[in-house]
């Protein structure tokens, strides 16, 4: 059975911080490049971050610097650290195998606002 449940998001002002974790079913986990992505209104989805099993990590120009992931492999989650937030990081985030495929399933997400 998939798993793939996101936590950790919410309401902070413009230079805040927020953690999000993403509990992930083990045969995914363990297969799969992992990746954080957001979607609103504005943006479509986009991926934001990825880590691979090895723990190299990638980044969008757009979250680079103040943006970091990191896996727990004991735990099969993974988490985005988000420093230095901006309004335009208001998103729902979601994490899922990079890259992902048609027909693949999506959690509910988490929402993230930006917002003083």
């Amino acid at each position: 059975q998939v798993q793939l449940v996101e936590s950790g998001g919410g309401l902070v002002q413009p230079g805040g911080s927020l953690t999000l974790s993403c509990a992930v079913s083990k045969s995914i986990f363990s297969t799969y490049v992992m990746g954080w992505y957001r979607q609103s209104p504005v943006i479509q989805r986009e991926l934001v971050a990825r880590i691979f099993n090895s723990g190299i990590t990638n980044y969008a120009d757009s979250v680079k610097g103040r943006f970091t992931i990191s896996r727990d492999n004991a735990k099969n989650t993974v988490y985005l650290q988000m420093n230095s937030l901006k309004p335009e990081d208001t998103a729902v985030y979601y994490c899922n195998r990079v890259p992902s495929l048609a027909g693949d399933y999506w959690g509910q997400g988490t929402q993230v606002t930006v917002s003083s």
